[in-house]
């Protein structure tokens, strides 16, 4: 059973292969890079930033190969994270291979291996036991069995009273899926966290403060990040706050959006207001450029 106050985040655990080059990439030949192998995945780097921001209990829920559910499970144990992993022993853990530029943007490889193979039968109402919120990566609705896993989490959770939070993860499987069949997908979260690209592209709206307004009509609570621009908050169809990011020298922006979200969450549960807890998130965000990867 989880304490008072804990968060129970429900997604995917990445194995990231990170190359950052300084040079453009040259076609047919080599490009020099730095290579690293490193835990990630976008529900995985939400749940580490939970805890690293201060939320006393945090579990995480998530499907990996058995290739890798040692290191996995280790290394959010390290970070204070409780895991609850399931070990597939047919698909191997989700892997990314980043491709980071001399700008610290990145582009990625992406294949979901496990982590969408998360399935109804691996989720118990039991545990809610203790959860004050429930978070749900995106990931998990572009692929049918994790779709229906999600949604059984987020009926669950609703029935219980427990508030969740979505973050819609990647703008070209969002584009892939929908936005009309995401949207009814996660109708009944209380909290919408996208990023600029991804709000613009579920409401069609160049100006990610208005798409923040126009998400806020169906969702009590609409974080947009901006990346170094901040963020901005909406709730009932108008924007309520536009919260600035500290200046950072990025290195790395894999995993920035994860920090601002687990931050974010971590305030909230603390009893902050969204102002004060976006602020966190952005600060959070801000630490997570000037690394490789997106763990704290």
């Amino acid at each position: 059973m989880t304490g008072p106050g804990a968060l129970l985040v429900v997604g995917d655990v990445v194995t990231d292969v990170v190359a950052r080059h300084r040079t453009p990439l040259a076609p047919a030949t080599d490009t020099a890079a730095e290579i690293r192998t490193l835990p990630g995945g976008a529900g995985a780097n939400v749940a580490c930033w939970a805890a690293r921001s201060g939320c006393t209990e945090v579990r995480l829920l998530a499907r990996v190969g058995t290739d890798s559910v040692s290191w996995h499970d280790q290394a959010l144990r390290r970070a204070g994270v409780r895991p609850v992993l399931v070990a597939d022993p047919e698909a191997p853990t989700a892997s990314v291979i980043a491709l980071v530029g001399a700008d610290a943007e990145r582009t990625f490889l992406t294949d979901s291996g496990a982590a969408l193979r998360l399935s109804p039968a691996d989720w118990s109402p039991e545990l809610l036991d203790g959860a004050a919120r429930v978070h749900l990566s995106g990931y998990l609705f572009f692929a049918g069995p994790s779709r229906e896993a999600a949604g059984r989490v987020l009926r669950d959770a609703s029935a219980a009273g427990v508030p969740v939070s979505v973050d819609p993860a990647s703008a070209g499987f969002l584009a892939e899926l929908g936005p009309e069949a995401f949207l009814a997908a996660v109708d009944g979260a209380e909290c919408l966290l996208p990023n600029a690209d991804e709000a613009r592209l579920l409401t069609g709206h160049a100006d990610p403060a208005e798409a923040a307004a126009v998400l806020s009509r169906r969702f009590p609570l609409v974080a947009v990040t901006l990346g170094a621009a901040g963020a901005v908050l909406a709730a009932g169809g108008r924007v309520t706050a536009r919260v600035p990011a500290p200046p950072a020298r990025p290195v790395d922006s894999t995993g920035a959006g994860d920090a601002f979200t687990g931050a974010f969450l971590a305030s909230l549960l603390a009893g902050a207001d969204p102002v004060d807890a976006a602020g966190s998130g952005c600060r959070a965000g801000a630490r997570a450029v000037t690394r490789v990867g997106g763990r704290p």
